[in-house]
């Protein structure tokens, strides 16, 4: 069945008109003939038109902010580094200072290996060897190097017992005190070139292995494990932690660490 459309201008009334009080229509008509519609129940152009227009005026859109877009399972493993890292400041330090005869309160090297054990080895390490590690093995993607930083995080979390064993003590024990800097220069030995080699090597290849629905997934998981553990805002908390020591050791002021000349 063919339906005709007639088709003809608006008078210059009805264009005044529209311009005048339908400011959010676009003003069309000087290039398009004004449809003249007498199907019932039938939806103008122009009506169409109008409603787009105003979805998409300013205002009407959410836009996102930067804390809104989720930590990416790279950056949330890069970031735990930068925890273990000033972790090792404070053991460089309190070797460097106790070396030189210095009398620092034990407590600091305790709690700054609880740091290490709760949050580097029981849930950083943990989550690497549960979560990163096999994808590589899986892919048959730089297998040496992944068995080589397992075993060293084996080897990690035996200096931090014996850190934790030692410091204690190690005020009024001479042999326990040498015991507990030979463990903490040990570790630093260890972790520094460790962490780089993930940060340059593993975590940037690690995208390539992984579908984006997976990668996502990876780092939903990483935040659930993360409140599990340690609550809302758990990174937050530790290296907050962390802070707290570093005022107690004197590597808290960034500054000092400026070359003088």
């Amino acid at each position: 069945m063919l339906v005709r459309v007639q088709q003809r201008a608006p008078s210059d009334a009805t264009l005044a008109g529209d311009r005048r009080f339908s400011p959010s229509v676009p003003a069309l008509w000087e290039e398009q003939p004004w449809p003249a519609f007498s199907i019932p129940g039938a939806t103008c152009w122009w009506a169409a038109l109008a409603d787009s227009h105003r979805q998409a005026a300013p205002g009407k859109t959410t836009k996102k902010t930067a804390e809104s877009v989720p930590v990416t399972p790279t950056e949330d493993l890069m970031r735990e580094h930068g925890v273990l890292q000033r972790i090792l400041l404070i053991y460089e330090a309190g070797a460097r200072r106790i070396g030189g005869g210095e009398d620092i309160d034990p407590v600091v090297f305790t709690q700054a290996a609880e740091t290490m054990r709760d949050f580097i080895h029981d849930y950083h390490e943990k989550s690497e060897e549960e979560l990163v590690f096999p994808r590589f093995k899986k892919a048959g993607r730089m297998v040496e190097l992944v068995e080589v930083l397992q075993v060293q995080h084996t080897a990690g979390r035996k200096l931090t017992d014996r850190i934790l064993q030692t410091a204690e003590t190690s005020r009024g024990n001479k042999e326990q005190r040498t015991a507990m800097i030979d463990a903490m220069q040990a570790t630093i030995t260890l972790y520094r070139p460790h962490a780089a080699r993930e940060d340059t090597n593993i975590f940037p290849t690690l995208r390539s292995l992984m579908t984006p629905n997976e990668f996502e997934e990876l780092g939903e998981t990483l935040e659930k494990s993360e409140v599990a553990k340690f609550g809302n805002d758990g990174f937050e908390k530790v290296a907050k932690r962390v802070e707290q020591l570093e005022k107690r050791i004197g590597t808290d002021d960034l500054a000092q660490a400026t070359p003088k000349n």
